[in-house]
């Protein structure tokens, strides 16, 4: 029965294959900018993820600030000062918090052979490599050997070692910090930057060995990353840990500055879903002009096949048997125009390649970039929308076919 319907629905559309066709071109229209406009949301929230990803995160830096209210005591406008030994306290009181590295910099003059910069330095613990997700072009990072013997060695950024060294190897080669020999160790890997951003001009060194070019009694900020998911919890304990030592309230913002990166990437997430949201109704609407247009050819055919009708049912044609007939043909017209447009998508997609975003304004920043990249999840939204309009374009000229009086309809001229 099924396949005898499906026969008699291509027949009939092979009957009138330049209005089948145009019909067709409208769906595949329709669900290929359903598709591109899901792939566009979708590599929206890829590239934003990118971005952040080329940063770290699930991280927390804690940089030290002035009170606003007085609590236990302590007047308001007294400025908080980080020490090392907060680090120990922040492991005691944020049990989920991992990686911790205290942060000291300063601009440090930086000399190799007749070369001369001034070029940030920071002084940290090795577990900064991977909070600040620190990718290594060459050589390697330091390491706690380092950290404890006050070895001099550097890591240089990208551009610093291109400033310094041009093409030449780095590693293994001496270069001055402040009039201090340092030993470069490892060159990172380009960051996206923005703009005068100096992120790829840093330059990392132990802790310990930043005590030769700056006092490091006081720290300039701390930086970690923690367990699961529970950042809110994480930033919480912090902020009442380092209240209760420095004598100030837990709820007061600018006592210390606290950057929480996973909050960032939910407030875009949510800035992507609502944009996806957008896309789809947008692409619906396209896809609906498709659906209107497919149920106007589908009352034409009715119109014209009003007398085939009433011999169909003049012959025993049930009701239900008209009604399959028709939606039949407009679901063949509806999957055969997604099909198209499917492909369609497909060679817009890849003609298209990436679409500029984050790269208009950062160096380095192609992976921040649109790329249309056409998912599972987006097929499967398209066709169930496909589906849904498909059935309700169709469905109107079938139950107006299948109710037609069979005496009238073949009388019909």
């Amino acid at each position: 029965m099924f396949k005898e319907v499906l026969i008699q629905a291509y027949e009939s559309l092979k009957f009138n294959r330049q209005r089948t066709m145009l019909t067709m071109l409208g769906m595949a229209w329709g669900i290929a900018t359903v598709v591109l406009l899901l792939a566009y949301g979708a590599g929206f929230g890829r590239a934003i993820n990118n971005i952040f990803s080329n940063f770290g995160t699930k991280i927390i830096g804690v940089f030290p600030g002035r009170t606003t209210s007085q609590a236990g005591g302590a007047k308001a406008g007294v400025k908080v000062q980080l020490q090392l030994e907060d680090i120990e306290r922040i492991q005691n009181g944020a049990p989920l918090a991992r990686f911790i590295s205290p942060e000291v910099g300063k601009q440090s003059i930086t000399q190799y052979e007749g070369r001369s910069f001034t070029f940030p330095v920071n002084g940290s613990y090795p577990s900064i490599q991977r909070v600040r997700a620190l990718d290594l072009d060459s050589g390697h990072f330091f390491t706690e050997d380092d950290l404890n013997q006050r070895a001099r060695v550097v890591v240089l950024g990208a551009e610093a070692k291109a400033k310094l060294f041009s093409g030449q190897f780095a590693v293994g080669e001496k270069v001055r910090i402040d009039g201090y020999s340092f030993t470069v160790i490892g060159v990172l890997g380009t960051k996206m930057q923005e703009g005068n951003d100096d992120i790829n001009r840093q330059m990392y060194i132990p802790f310990t060995a930043m005590g030769d070019l700056k006092d490091t009694h006081y720290l300039d900020g701390i930086w970690m990353t923690y367990e699961g998911d529970q950042n809110l919890l994480v930033e919480k304990q912090v902020r009442e840990t380092l209240a209760l030592t420095h004598k100030f309230s837990p709820n007061d913002r600018r006592a210390v500055f606290v950057f929480n990166s996973m909050e960032q990437i939910k407030q875009f997430g949510i800035i992507t879903m609502g944009l996806q949201v957008l896309l789809s109704f947008i692409g619906t609407l396209t896809l609906g002009i498709g659906g209107v247009g497919l149920m106007n050819i589908m009352l034409v055919a009715v119109t014209q096949r009003t007398r085939e009708i009433g011999v169909e049912k003049a012959l025993g044609a049930q009701k239900k048997d008209i009604l399959t007939q028709f939606l039949a043909e407009a679901m063949a017209i509806t999957f055969a125009g997604g099909a198209l447009g499917i492909i369609m998508a497909y060679v817009i997609s890849f003609a298209a390649g990436s679409l500029t975003l984050y790269s208009a304004i950062a160096k380095n920043a192609t992976a921040g970039d649109i790329q249309l990249l056409i998912s599972p999840t987006s097929l499967v939204v398209s066709t169930l929308i496909l589906m849904v309009v498909g059935l309700i374009s169709g469905m109107l000229p079938a139950i107006r076919a299948a109710n037609l009086d069979p005496i009238e309809a073949l009388r019909y001229e």
